[in-house]
């Protein structure tokens, strides 16, 4: 098995009112490489925050992550965001589309932030925008898109710096069933057609059917691997 991300003895706590909370408890597992992996658990099992530290978008209070064997929190601010951008593709359960700009304009933002060149990143953005069959979309604006629609597009700026791997956290939080599916469709055609390595937080055991594993995290610790 070829690892993507090595987890060692993870641990996150936080200090409310001067009580400590410990949210993730020691966990340990390895990511499959080219593979969807789903992390299920209810609400406040520490999905989410166990997903902000893959992303190096949280620290953890202790324990260590490798990404192809090199240690994230060994790396500099600087280091964190370079490896964010050009590794990772981010997609929430609200899409954090930037209601000003048109769809297209909202793909090819993070391909303008990597390499300054406004026409290879919009020649980009409809070259992704066209594979998810949202081409018809890109002069729309965020609230002219329906609810899957805008999910979609924040697949494709997920994908527009290639990155080697894609974190969702409840992408289909706010879908609903067909919408859901369309996601998870093409969160599959991306994992096949591109071996993408795929890594999906949710509580809703309907969806784990399209993934390669599943990893059960409840109250901080891992149940099954």
């Amino acid at each position: 098995m070829n690892s993507i991300y090595r987890v060692e003895n993870l641990k996150k706590s936080f200090s409310i009112k001067n009580e400590r909370i410990d949210v993730l408890k020691g966990i340990s597992f390895d990511i499959e490489e080219g593979k969807i992996t789903f992390i299920l658990g209810p609400s406040g099992a520490g999905k989410s925050t166990l997903l902000h530290i893959l992303g190096t978008l949280d620290t953890p209070t202790d324990g260590k992550i490798f990404f192809k064997n090199v240690d994230l929190f060994s790396l500099n601010d600087r280091e964190k965001s370079k490896f964010r951008n050009q590794k990772i593709g981010f997609i929430f359960q609200s899409h954090y589309l930037l209601n000003e700009f048109l769809a297209y304009e909202n793909v090819m933002l993070p391909h303008l932030f990597l390499t300054s060149n406004f026409q290879q990143a919009k020649s980009r953005s409809f070259e992704i925008l066209n594979s998810l069959s949202l081409k018809d979309r890109a002069y729309h604006k965020p609230n002219e898109l329906s609810g899957g629609e805008q999910q979609r597009i924040a697949i494709a700026r997920a994908l527009i710096n290639d990155p080697d791997l894609i974190l969702a956290d409840e992408p289909t939080g706010n879908l609903d069933s067909k919408n859901s599916e369309n996601v998870m469709e093409i969160f599959r055609k991306i994992n096949l057609e591109k071996n993408k390595t795929i890594i999906i937080i949710t509580h809703n055991e309907e969806l784990i059917g399209y993934g390669d594993r599943v990893i059960k995290l409840i109250d901080g610790q891992i149940y099954n691997l």
